[in-house]
């Protein structure tokens, strides 16, 4: 009997792993190539990401006195983080990298107090603006993969096009004529069949799966000894902020799915975890972590809702991470097949925020003000990144990047718009359209 019921918890753990395996594995592949990771280092990156997602996991799914909310939540890397970091790295180096997410971290656990008391300043309308920003944003780096990936000599060509679009389609297939489980690996199966079909047309080199070790151990400091810049730091705490917002909103989604009720003080804990697992990923030189969306959805279609799932997911992952072959399998997948899934999954993350956005109350004008400004700004930096290139480097680095650019403007137009205190005239929002 409890064989059998440690079956099922594993085979729904296996659920869960498989559900945000793609997800888990793009962010490494796409940052690791944007900074010209050599293949051992990629696999590295992929393999040390596995592992502290497991780890992650389990400090979010116990719920203890400091740390842990104690729902069945699996933790990812985030891909608020993705563009970020990759205007760093050039920039100061890979250590900072590192050193800015160790200190978001340690200033996530330590705010997660003041945070939980200011959840007001992060409405419907600040948390959707700030979630569809994120997708625009990281459209352009799906297209570019979709052609090859930035620099490739044989960007655009068709084989590559046919690739994307192949794998684009596959998915679109999947989600219209399957359901449930099918359904919901219908991004990995992509994956696979896009990277199977390259291998038939010559685009795909095992020498980093046949170089790879069997078994490693984690490695603090892999890429060298964490520096400490003042530009990356505040990116990264920025980074941290929106992280600890899109995590709110997957906190009471599950919250109600459970029928678990959380107060402030479990909001605390929840935040706290996020970012203990910040500073374990900047020490092993993983990523920043967040709560992932897409496992809400699994929670709810499968209808079970304890944490001895997640802790099994978080086992697999770890037992993953320990193992560079199985990494190093996914340093062969070619840009173009990146492409093709990364632009449904990041077409589903402004999806998602436009969805949010549907709670708003749109009757106030003020709200309209912080969609249009905020979303304009994201789409704008993203799209002309020279935009404050006469900037010092320092401030740069921050505002250089339509995620956090966005997101504090939808943060500081919701302060200044619907938290400041107005004159009687004002309290009435302006009418909609003047009378012609």
């Amino acid at each position: 009997m409890n064989e059998t019921k440690g079956l099922k918890v594993f085979s729904l753990g296996l659920q869960h792993v498989l559900a945000m395996y793609a997800g888990a594995i793009l962010v490494p592949l796409l940052v690791g190539r944007a900074l010209n990771l050599s293949a051992e280092q990629l696999a590295y990156l992929v393999s040390i990401d596995l592992l502290t997602c497991g780890i992650a996991t389990w400090l979010q799914a116990r719920r203890g006195k400091h740390f842990g909310i104690g729902l069945p939540a699996v933790l990812g890397t985030s891909f608020v983080a993705v563009t970020p970091m990759m205007a760093i790295g050039p920039q100061y180096g890979i250590p900072a990298i590192y050193g800015s997410i160790i200190v978001a971290g340690i200033f996530i656990i330590l705010s997660a107090v003041f945070f939980s008391k200011i959840i007001k300043l992060f409405p419907p309308v600040v948390i959707g603006s700030v979630v569809t920003i994120i997708g625009i944003s990281l459209v352009p780096t799906g297209i570019k993969n979709m052609a090859g990936g930035s620099g490739s000599k044989d960007f655009g060509s068709p084989e590559n096009l046919a690739l994307a679009f192949g794998v684009c389609l596959l998915i679109l297939v999947l989600n219209r004529f399957t359901k449930g489980f099918v359904r919901s690996l219908s991004v990995l199966i992509g994956i696979i069949a896009g990277t199977l079909i390259a291998g038939l047309m010559g685009k795909i080199n095992f020498t980093a799966v046949k170089d790879a070790s069997w078994f490693h151990l984690p490695q603090p400091f892999y890429f060298g000894t964490p520096t400490f810049e003042i530009g990356p730091i505040v990116t990264m705490m920025i980074v941290g902020i929106v992280i600890m917002i899109e995590s709110t909103g997957v906190f009471f989604a599950l919250s109600k799915i459970c029928d678990q009720p959380l107060d402030e003080k479990d909001l605390v804990r929840g935040y706290r975890s996020e970012g203990l697992a910040f500073v374990l990923g900047g020490i092993l030189n993983a990523f920043p972590y967040s709560t992932f969306a897409q496992n809400v959805g699994l929670v709810q279609l499968s209808r079970v809702k304890t944490t001895n799932v997640v802790v099994a997911a978080g086992g697999i992952l770890v037992f993953l991470g320990l193992i560079p072959k199985i990494a190093a399998l996914a340093t062969v997948i070619p840009n173009s097949v990146l492409g093709g899934a990364t632009i449904v999954l990041f077409g589903m993350v402004i999806s998602s925020g436009i969805k949010m956005l549907q709670n708003v109350d749109f009757s106030n004008q003020y709200n309209l003000l912080i969609v249009a400004c905020s979303v304009s700004l994201g789409l704008g930096v993203t799209a002309v990144p020279d935009l404050f290139a006469q900037l010092p480097q320092s401030i740069r680095v921050i505002v250089g990047d339509g995620i956090i650019t966005g997101s504090l403007a939808a943060i500081l137009l919701n302060v200044f718009f619907n938290l400041t205190p107005r004159r009687e005239a004002c309290l009435t929002p302006p009418a909609q359209e003047a009378q012609i």
